[in-house]
């Protein structure tokens, strides 16, 4: 889905936590304020002037149901509000208020997600996104599925163990510049046992606590609010079979469709300069590269992506906001955004962001 002719959505704010491997001591709300603080402040916004807000995390992660309920105390319920909310990662968030913006529904945005993953054994508790009646009752954890994609990769000769080290190695060296990951620095190549073969440890992300938030806007309120807006020219969904029985698990024609669909392959269009994606495990970036296209002109993760910090439910979310940063601060002038969701790359999001689109469609 792209924006339409007269009018288009733009990230105009983000912002998020110092991710960590324990957020101990702090509640969900807690968590979250400073970062929804930190959003509005940079719009000038109070949550009085947001037409919608919509978050995005996971009951199942906080172990209570309506959790998202009581993360709305950080966002204040009064003067009511708009509000929506995803069980999903804060990227499908994203999708349903850049969807309102697109519609002339609202003008303004506040979108967020957090997750923590400390708490519980997050491998077991992603079995609960699997078929429950011939999956699930196997209780095969996240780790050893993505292994078993990992092994299909290397099977097809797409990669060795040597390439997934050095996916890990590169975006451990990445991260050394961004304050907010909570893993950086050197990752041993091929050293050290599996933790499921053919994975080790740097092949897998670390396991996460934190939060991010993204302020959207559209029509006048896109100049009132910002002087570098990062457009959204398009954005996304798609969905494989639920049985991982019936998939290649090399391949990722969910993620290919919506990058079409989002218009990364447009005739004439240039490649992107930069692409954020949503691979927790070495591996799935081989296979993400390829459904994308993406060739050595463009810069991948430069954030560290999630090997660096994986906040479960706010990770695509923070992809987002990675690639819209760097877009507004200079750094490039196309990039891809990619989340995904569900066991070895179910269901996918792409968004196509650019720094020249202007409301009308014109240049800035």
């Amino acid at each position: 889905m792209t924006g339409t002719d007269t009018r288009k959505a733009a990230v105009v704010a983000f912002a998020q936590t110092d991710h960590v491997r324990a957020a101990d001591g702090l509640s969900e709300v807690e968590m979250l304020l400073p970062v929804l603080r930190e959003v509005l402040d940079r719009t000038g916004l109070s949550t009085g002037e947001i037409d919608f807000t919509c978050s995005g995390s996971s009951d199942y992660l906080a172990g209570r149901p309506f959790s998202f309920t009581m993360a709305l105390d950080g966002v204040g319920a009064w003067p009511p509000i708009s509000e929506s909310h995803v069980e999903m990662d804060g990227a499908w968030a994203l999708y349903e208020a850049w969807v309102k913006l697109l519609t002339g529904e609202a003008d303004t945005a506040l979108v967020y997600a957090w997750g923590k993953s400390s708490p519980g054994d997050l491998p077991m508790v992603l079995t609960r996104q699997l078929d429950p009646y011939y999956l699930a009752p196997l209780w095969p954890d996240s780790v050893s599925l993505a292994a078993l994609q990992a092994r299909s990769v290397l099977d097809a000769g797409l990669a060795d163990e040597e390439e997934l080290a050095g996916i890990a190695a590169r975006s451990r060296r990445a991260a050394e510049d961004n304050p907010h990951v909570r893993q950086r620095g050197p990752a041993a190549r091929t050293a050290g046992g599996y933790l499921a073969a053919p994975l080790r440890a740097h092949d897998v992300p670390p396991v996460t606590d934190g939060a991010a938030a993204v302020v959207l806007a559209a029509g006048d309120a896109v100049d009132r609010l910002t002087d570098h807006p990062v457009w959204i020219s398009g954005m996304d969904h798609r969905i494989e079979a639920h049985g991982l029985g019936v998939r290649d698990l090399t391949d990722s024609p969910s993620t290919r469709l919506a990058a079409e669909r989002a218009g990364l392959f447009d005739p004439g269009a240039p490649p992107p300069d930069i692409a954020e994606l949503h691979a927790p495990f070495t591996s799935q970036e081989v296979i993400l590269r390829n459904a994308l296209r993406l060739g050595e002109e463009t810069v991948v993760n430069p954030s560290g992506g999630p090997l660096a910090a994986n906040p479960v439910m706010a990770a695509g979310l923070v992809r987002i906001g990675e690639a819209a940063a760097r877009l507004a601060r200079g750094e490039g002038r196309r990039a891809v955004a990619h989340a995904t969701s569900g066991p070895c790359l179910q269901h996918n999001l792409v968004a196509v962001l650019d720094t020249d689109g202007g409301a009308e469609g014109e240049p800035r």
